[in-house]
């Protein structure tokens, strides 16, 4: 007897409920590759066509019109056939009933007319798993509330401690990965990079590397960068490896396109408003990792390194890394919720580095809740102090402020500052 694998519902279902509901028909959901994609899509069809098989994709290329019938239909990694995208397309516009098709891709495919599928194929991303997700604490604060403007209760106490924080950082929110015993996880995650780098970027490029060990150093270097807007030179630099010679613009240029392309990197863009007059504000993004647990096996970092501050990383900043790695992990939680309330997010930093705000989650009508994140249990006058001035800038369109801890508590300072255990947080 075949034992049935339970299906971890995630908080982007609802998200793909709301558009069948709504009526589209056609979802292409992108994301790293192990984000749990195909197995969320293969919830809602009848049919899976899987195009890493040789034979699956050979059908398809011949015969395209197969994906049109009475079945709701998965095409996974539909990338590898970009045609398909098309046929799709056309599908839609002969009346194909909602939620009829579903693509998964791990890669943003740039042939031509794969970008015209605009009213007809909806994209919506999936990144690894947030915290609630993984069953770590449980949220009692509602980013859809803070962005309410109402200026909610914050209450509830979390069981997480620091050292919880640093073994998820470890441990992945790739939901086959991360269950997985430390040595196996490991290994899961050298061979997930191994794999990326050697073979999925060659296939998305669709070029040779001439030094497979420069694009290993650049990707390392990245990862040292992580929640830095450290300049792409500063990552070159780094990327040298001692050597006096460092990989050239016209090489790294493509790495960092390609990468972002698998999904791999996932910079958080610098917030540009649209309704204030904040002068001087910087356009570079900040770095992230899709998972910040990438970062730790490029470094080869574990608990035990990250808890004593022993890094060993490469230095492109002040201090010890594992600060900058749970601002990851919470960027990477506060993406997936503001993504299911409708919101985007960004990071705020002035030209000279003297303002800067972690994250900036923007309603569509542009009015923010801001974010610090903290690698602490307590919060002082010191660390609200960019919160404070950016609510002298915009007045009434900052909606509420966070400050985002490791601490026990979640509660409300005396100026109205929301303090939230990272692990409390929710959509």
């Amino acid at each position: 007897m075949v034992e049935t694998i339970h299906y971890q519902k995630r908080i982007v279902d609802e998200e793909l409920d709301r558009l069948i509901e709504g009526g589209i028909t056609a979802i292409s959901i992108e994301g790293a590759k192990a984000t749990g994609k195909s197995f969320t899509a293969t919830q809602r069809v009848q049919r899976t066509i899987f195009l890493e098989k040789e034979a699956e994709r050979s059908l398809l290329a011949a015969n395209p019109e197969r994906i049109v019938s009475q079945e709701s239909v998965l095409i996974d990694e539909w990338q590898l056939v970009p045609s398909i995208w098309g046929t799709v397309r056309a599908a839609v516009n002969a009346g194909a009933r909602p939620g009829q098709f579903f693509l998964t891709g791990s890669a943003s495919a740039t042939t031509a007319g794969t970008h015209s599928g605009a009213g007809r194929i909806v994209r919506v991303r999936m990144r690894p798993m947030t915290l609630s997700e993984r069953g770590v604490g449980g949220p009692s604060v509602s980013l859809t509330e803070l962005l309410s403007g109402t200026k909610p209760s914050i209450e509830g106490e979390s069981p997480v401690t620091i050292d919880e924080y640093a073994q998820e950082v470890v441990r992945s929110g790739f939901p086959g990965i991360r269950n997985l015993g430390p040595l196996a996880r490991e290994a899961q995650l050298a061979s997930y990079v191994d794999r990326a780098l050697d073979h999925d970027f060659v296939e998305t490029s669709g070029r040779k590397i001439r030094n497979p060990l420069v694009l290993r150093r650049w990707l390392t270097a990245y990862a040292a960068a992580t929640a830095t807007t450290a300049t792409y030179e500063t990552i070159r630099d780094a990327a040298s490896g001692g050597s006096s010679e460092k990989p050239s613009r016209f090489s790294t240029v493509p790495f960092r396109d390609t990468l972002e392309a698998l999904f791999l990197l996932d910079p958080v863009p610098a917030w540009i408003p649209t309704m204030n007059h904040i002068s001087e504000l910087a356009t570079s993004p900040k770095h992230h990792l899709v998972d910040p647990a990438l970062a730790t096996e490029m470094l080869g970092l574990n608990v035990d390194a990250l808890l004593s501050g022993r890094d060993g990383a490469l230095k492109i900043r002040d201090g010890a890394l594992f600060g900058a790695l749970f601002e990851s992990l919470v960027t990477l939680n506060v993406r997936v919720y503001a993504q299911g309330a409708n919101a985007r997010i960004g990071h705020l930093r002035l030209h000279r580095g003297q303002r800067e705000v972690d994250l900036i989650v923007e309603r569509r009508d542009g009015r923010v809740v801001a974010m610090e994140v903290k690698l602490s249990p307590n919060v002082t006058d010191d660390d609200v102090k960019h919160l404070r001035w950016l609510q002298s800038k915009i007045g009434t369109d900052l909606l509420d402020a966070v400050v985002i801890t490791t601490g026990k508590y979640a509660y409300r300072r005396d100026d109205g500052i929301a303090v939230i255990p990272a692990a409390l947080l929710g959509l």
